[in-house]
Parts: C-alpha cells; structure tokens; sequence
C-alpha cells in the first residue's frame, strides 16, 4: 500500500458511512410520498426536512451500515467471528426500540434472540435490509472478492433467506468498491457476473439481465447529455419498466436496480444524484442511502471528492452515532485492510439511544400527521 493509500482509504470509510448518513437524512421525509406530493410539500431537496431549522436525522438505513463497522472491528473480518458480532450488534439494536424497522428484519432478529442458530435465522424475503448493510464491505473488501462475497453472504443470511436478497446486496458492494477503487463503471455488469456462481440460480440472472438494462439505457442518457428533467423522465422510464408506478418500492429488485441506475447516469454529483432519486418517490430514505454510501466511498484527498455538502454534515442532528462518531469509526477500520486482527469497537454512549429513538419517533408520527393537510 503506498504512502497515501491509507488516507485515502480512510476517506472512503468515511464518505461510505457520511454518504449513507446525508442520503438517508435528505430521504426521509419524503418517504412514501409520490412525486407529485413530494414537490408539493418540499419543493426544495437541497436541505432537510425532517427537524425544524433544517435538520437531519438518520434512519434504520444508516445505522445498520454502522452495526457492520462495529461488527467488523470486533471480528477483523474474519468471517465466523463476523457472523457472530454482527448478530449480537443486531439484537442489542433492537432493544432500543428502533422506529420503522423492516418486517423481515424484524423477524430475523427476534428469531436470533429464541436461540435460532445464524445460519437459520433469516426469513424469506427480498427486502432491502442486507443491501443497507453492504456497501461498506464493498469499499473494504473490492479486491478480495471471495472474503466479500462470504460477508455479504453472513450479513443477508442473517435476516433475509430469499436469494435476491443476497444478490442485490453484492451488487450494492461491488458499486461501492468500484467507486472506491475508481474502476471504469462501464465494467460493472460484467465484474458483478463474474462474481455470481455458475451456472447462473434465476435469482442471479433476473437481477443481471436488470443490471444489463440500466448500464445499457444510462450510458444512453450520459451520450445524450440529458438535462435535469431529462433526466428525470429517464429514471421514471426506467422504474416504471421494472414495475414501479407509485415510486421505487422496497423490493430488492425494483430498488437496486434503481440506485444503480443512478450511480450509472450521475456518477460524479451526489446531492444531483439524490435529489433525482429522492425525487423519483417511494422508499426514498433507503434508496438514498445505498446511493450516498456509493458516491461518497470515491477514493481520493478528500472525503467522498469533497462532494459531501459541508452544510448537509452540519445539520445532521444525530448523537450517539454522530458524524465524528462516524468518521471515527471508519478511521478504526483501516488495518483491516490488511489483517484480520480484531480491533477495539468505537464506543458508543448506549444509554443515550432510548431518548434518540423516541425524538425519532415522534418525528415520524409528526410527519405522518402533516401529511393528512394539504398541499396535495
């Protein structure tokens, strides 16, 4: 590793966990909202609407990405020990009662909590939990594709059975490596096919014929230069192709496809990329979240190429898990770059985390209320 490979992996650590943070904060108020209502009621997506006085608060989205971080530095990747951190982290999560957590997830984890082994732990569903834990093993382990392929294995299996789970997750992985290794995204689709076993479960190939359908209409858009709305109008093309009517859905298939859609159209802005995302509705804290975590993991002198706004950072009201809390955390993963020495976990003032979700939740129940008023 050269000399300044160490910082600027370090950065990609960060801006995986702060990108994921601003995307989900920048989401959530407008989740499950449709386009039309969305602009009606937030016209303006260049800050937060979930706090008064512009402020953020992350969702279930980001603080997975972070249970994976501190799983990682307990278990220095090595992946039984892994499988078993990431586990414990799971379940004292969900003691602190946690609003607008998954179904699945939720089973999942009750089901760890009865004694149900790991490996059986997961229930069948194609939900978006393990791609929200995915993209930091992406930015860790993009040039060991057999140790990442294993942990996003362990992390899916953990809550969700149903194989596109899994799939969907790898392919968050890989977008967030190629973005950290700054690899040509026109090779994607064929790294992500070298990746899935052969032959190719139909879960794999419906999700690679997916893939192949965004790469091929992106690259479209980017020769065509397409404005904003242009943009726009692609994206809603695109997501109404898999199914979407009402705004990108929870599935994994409809919502991985989607973001990468984006990461593939818009690779360079973040708060652009976003906001098209955001803007296209649905499950828009998870959608930008996964799409953040990918866009802010570029390698380079500054965290995710400084195209994390300064004044998104600021605002983002969180505590525990705060954005030094973060960045912190990402510092400490560093030598798992190279060993699987575990590491001492970054610590975190638990005691505080019952208040912060009951802020969150009455954050949500307020917003839930808000939209029964106009504007329509």
């Amino acid at each position: 590793m050269s000399k300044q490979a160490p910082e600027r992996f370090v950065n990609s650590l960060q801006g995986c966990l702060l990108g994921s943070a601003v995307g989900d904060a920048l989401g959530l108020a407008c989740e499950g909202l449709s386009p039309r209502r969305q602009t009606s009621l937030f016209p303006d997506l260049s800050h937060y609407h979930f706090l008064p006085g512009k402020r953020g608060m992350i969702s279930d989205d980001t603080e997975h990405l972070c249970l994976v971080a501190q799983a990682l530095l307990r278990s220095g990747g090595e992946p039984r020990a892994f499988q078993c951190a990431l586990a414990w982290q799971l379940r004292f999560w969900l003691l602190g009662l946690p609003a607008g957590i998954g179904l699945a997830t939720l089973k999942g984890i009750l089901k760890l909590w009865l004694g149900v082994s790991p490996e059986h732990s997961g229930v069948f569903s194609a939900g978006n939990g393990p791609a929200m834990r995915a993209s930091l093993l992406g930015v860790l382990y993009a040039t060991q594709p057999e140790k990442l392929k294993a942990l996003n294995r362990i992390s899916a299996r953990l809550t969700h059975s149903d194989p596109k789970a899994e799939w969907g997750a790898l392919a968050i992985a890989l977008a967030a490596g190629f973005h950290t290794l700054q690899h040509p995204q026109g090779e994607f689709v064929s790294q992500f096919r070298s990746l899935l076993p052969t032959p190719l479960p139909p879960e794999a190939q419906e999700l690679l014929t997916l893939l192949e359908k965004a790469e091929e209409q992106a690259e479209q858009g980017r020769e065509q230069g397409l404005s904003e709305q242009g943009q726009q109008a692609a994206l809603q093309s695109f997501i109404e192709s898999l199914g979407c009517k009402k705004g990108i859905t929870g599935y994994m298939y409809h919502t991985v496809p989607a973001v990468l859609f984006v990461w593939l159209l818009q690779p360079k802005d973040v708060v652009a990329g976003l906001q098209l995302l955001i803007r296209a509705g649905g499950d828009t804290d998870t959608t930008a979240a996964l799409l953040g975590a990918i866009l802010g993991a570029e390698r380079s002198s500054e965290i995710g190429s400084a195209a994390l706004p300064p004044d998104l950072l600021k605002t983002l009201w969180e505590w525990p898990r705060s954005t030094a809390w973060m960045s912190e955390t990402a510092q400490k993963l560093l030598p798992l770059l190279e060993s699987e020495s575990p590491q001492m976990p970054q610590k975190l003032a638990v005691w505080q985390l019952p208040l912060r979700n009951f802020i969150f939740l009455f954050a949500v129940l307020f917003h839930g209320f808000r939209r029964l008023f106009p504007p329509y």
